[in-house]
């Protein structure tokens, strides 16, 4: 079974907890996620199964979209209300403060990862050396914010923000910083996760639904996938006659090809996808087969 599912991660769930029960539903040890949630989190987690699983560090569009809830008032160990809390103060700002300090938390900048995350620092996760207690020295990294749109209050001190960002963002840092930009303190008490990269709340099933089909039948299961081609939906389609694709799948290059340079994913004169081709310097070459090949 080849494809991507995507699953409407539960609160609670780790994406690791996600992955072991899709292994079993699915039968399959072949799969890999993209994009880890934190536990209170919800949302879209695309599941890549089979040989699909080879796309996973492919996908050409990484960035995701969040619908968080900042609570001011209190700050915590963790970033988010799951944590315990280090200290609270009253709540002197509001939604015009909040609302004019957006825009100052768009574009390119640095981030500091926070001690609860799974970034590794000396081979360890920084999450572990937090449950110890200890604080490692973490180095700032890129990130970019594309857009953060101002949702409403839906409680006192509570504000809801949709942002648009790059892999990597840290949406629990974001949140404390924005808050500690209008002189408060702030911990993100919900987080739900709407898009990660060309995939979307409209594509993603419950568990539930997941484990249904999975006693239904393969078919029922295999209907919930989403063809790997649609990860290199954004390049040009490349359609190969059957002594090209013959070469592609023994590693051969075709010289001389009528293409244009560049980056194509591939389908055979059958319309069948069969991978990622590259056209450089007039020659047709193979870079990622996702099809095996038959005799």
């Amino acid at each position: 079974m080849q494809g991507i599912l995507v699953a409407d991660k539960p609160a609670g769930w780790t994406s690791f907890d996600v992955v072991a029960k899709l292994r079993r539903v699915l039968g399959t040890r072949r799969l890999g996620h993209s994009g880890t949630l934190d536990p209170m989190a919800t949302g879209v987690l695309p599941v890549f199964c089979g040989g699909a699983s080879k796309a996973v560090d492919l996908q050409l569009d990484h960035d995701k979209t969040y619908r968080a809830v900042l609570r001011l008032g209190c700050r915590t160990d963790t970033g988010d209300v799951t944590g315990t809390v280090l200290e609270c103060a009253p709540v002197t700002a509001g939604e015009a403060e909040l609302i004019a300090a957006l825009p100052r938390f768009v574009g390119p900048q640095m981030q500091t990862p926070p001690m609860y995350s799974a970034v590794k620092v000396n081979g360890q996760p920084l999450y572990k050396a937090a449950r110890q207690g200890l604080t490692v020295e973490r180095k700032a990294r890129p990130i970019e914010v594309y857009g953060i749109e101002y949702g409403g209050s839906p409680a006192a001190g509570e504000y809801v923000l949709t942002v648009r960002c790059s892999k990597g963002t840290y949406i629990r840092t974001l949140l404390e910083d924005i808050a500690a930009s209008i002189g408060q303190l702030g911990a993100m008490s919900g987080l739900r996760r709407t898009r990660a990269g060309l995939f979307t709340e409209a594509d993603a099933h419950s568990m539930e639904e997941i484990v249904a089909a999975g006693e239904k039948g393969p078919d029922a299961l295999a209907a919930l996938l989403l063809p790997v081609e649609r990860v290199f939906e954004p390049l040009p389609l490349l359609q190969v006659d059957g002594p090209t694709a013959a070469r592609l799948y023994n590693g051969c290059p075709t010289s001389r090809y009528p293409a244009a340079e560049g980056r194509y994913r591939v389908r055979d004169e059958a319309g069948q996808f069969l991978g990622l081709a590259k056209v450089a310097g007039g020659a047709l070459r193979v870079e990622k087969l996702f099809v095996e090949r038959t005799e």
